[in-house]
């Protein structure tokens, strides 16, 4: 895990670093071999199409909606045009097999948001 990656999650409250954690296990065990990097400030995976965020009170497991049907986007929050997200306010909010579907879903047929 690069330096910069671990400083994220360690300056994070313990409620939202351990939510960071274990989306990330998730999303590294979904995706095997996924880039990791610091982009925009979060935690980017596959090449920006996935995201995670440390928030307040939570954390934002974010997706690239481009090249989503409606139907597909209608799965996240948010009204951005190129990105949605789902909140995670605790560990029962972490439905793994959704959220895994979701993940391999976006890194099949998302494209990169600009």
């Amino acid at each position: 895990m690069e330096e910069k990656i671990k400083q994220y999650i360690r300056k994070q409250k313990p409620k939202e670093k351990e939510l960071l954690r274990k989306a990330r296990g998730l999303i590294l065990k979904t995706i095997p071999g996924s880039d990791e990097s610091l982009k925009w400030g979060v935690l980017s995976y596959s090449g920006g199409k996935i995201y995670l965020a440390a928030m307040k009170d939570k954390i934002h497991v974010g997706f690239s909606i481009v090249g989503l049907s409606e139907k597909e986007i209608e799965n996240f929050e948010g009204s951005g045009k190129t990105t949605r997200h789902i909140k995670i306010y605790s560990e029962k909010d972490l439905k793994e097999k959704n959220i895994a579907n979701l993940i391999k879903m976006v890194d099949k047929k998302a494209g990169i948001p600009k």
